[in-house]
């Protein structure tokens, strides 16, 4: 809880006035996301997943991965208000969720950041085959789907076993089970060999080969070019903006799974640990963001999805005239 709980009201040491600096800043950091990057990332996710699934033939694979990481950063808007106005982030907190209200959004924030750092992953997988191996379909949009699914199945089912040690970290030492495994250091050590370790070791072979695909001249890297040139730097940024936000709080969370035993916590650590968490949650705003700005295809599907909203159930002009071509 950001309250500064340990020093008096009339404490005037450095470290008290640095938790109160601490705390303001952090505060005002949290309204400018709740205020700004909130609504925008919620509405452009939103229309991310509702613009791509109402043109379903003309979606691509990274397409499907954007539309996964979309739902995953709707979930994380979600989240995001009732964790920035909780007693981890002001001085003075809305409200006090218990136990069963703080293992709800941990569960939601996990699932979501492994479907993030795995969609990610694969992306910059499937981009290699792309590059390397265009005419094989390796990466075509039917595997996507099914690998996608994959994707939220594998990130319920990691979360729930780490969530293990969370819910007998909050409840009576009487039950033999759970004595067994109250260490909440545990769980944070699987969400970051899982969540972070893989997923990063996967990104660098990635990167690694599509830089080597990129020096060396073939002929299937001249037959590469079935994705628009926008969707190349799109894809590369997208993997590196990612691992540049979420980074820091795996980073945290390993330092809290490291210190834990000897209780090393202090103002600046909570100030690190609170931030790297608003820095996670601005992922659902810097990508939808990047999607519509680098993608080429976004406005004019975006028209098209207007369009048809504006004509209801009679069809559009350009749809008749269509139609009428194909029949004569």
């Amino acid at each position: 809880m950001w309250s500064c709980v340990l020093y008096n009201e009339t404490d005037d040491s450095v470290d008290h006035r640095l938790c109160q600096d601490f705390g303001l800043i952090l505060s005002i950091f949290s309204l400018a996301y709740l205020v700004v990057c909130f609504p925008v990332g919620l509405c452009y996710n939103a229309l991310l997943v509702v613009v791509n699934l109402s043109n379903k033939v003309s979606m691509t694979m990274p397409d499907v991965y954007f539309v996964n990481m979309a739902i995953a950063g709707l979930v994380l808007n979600l989240v995001a208000p009732v964790e920035l106005l909780g007693p981890g982030f002001t001085r003075w907190p809305v409200w006090d969720y218990n136990n069963e209200m703080y293992i709800t959004l941990l569960i939601l924030f996990n699932i979501s950041s492994l479907v993030v750092m795995y969609s990610t992953t694969l992306l910059s997988l499937d981009y290699y085959i792309e590059r390397a191996l265009p005419r094989t379909y390796m990466s075509s949009v039917y595997n996507t789907k099914h690998v996608c699914g994959f994707i939220w199945g594998g990130a319920v089912l990691t979360s729930f076993s780490s969530l293990l040690f969370y819910v007998c970290n909050h409840v009576s030492t009487k039950i033999v089970e759970c004595s067994k495994m109250q260490n909440k250091e545990a769980a944070d050590a699987i969400m970051m060999f899982i969540g972070y370790v893989v997923p990063a070791v996967a990104v660098l072979y990635a990167l690694v080969l599509i830089l080597r695909i990129r020096k060396e001249s073939t002929q299937l890297d001249q037959d590469s070019a079935r994705l628009d040139p926008s969707i190349h730097r799109l894809l590369l940024a997208s993997v590196c903006v990612q691992f540049l936000l979420w980074t820091p709080y795996y980073m945290i969370l390993l330092v809290h799974t490291i210190t834990a035993p000897a209780g090393l916590y202090n103002s600046t650590y909570y100030f690190l640990r609170c931030l790297s968490e608003l820095l996670a949650f601005s992922s659902s705003f810097a990508m939808p963001l990047m999607y519509r700005r680098m993608n080429r295809n976004f406005s004019y599907k975006l028209q098209r999805l207007l369009k048809r909203l504006q004509c209801g159930e009679q069809a559009c002009p350009h749809e008749r005239s269509t139609v009428q071509q194909v029949v004569t």
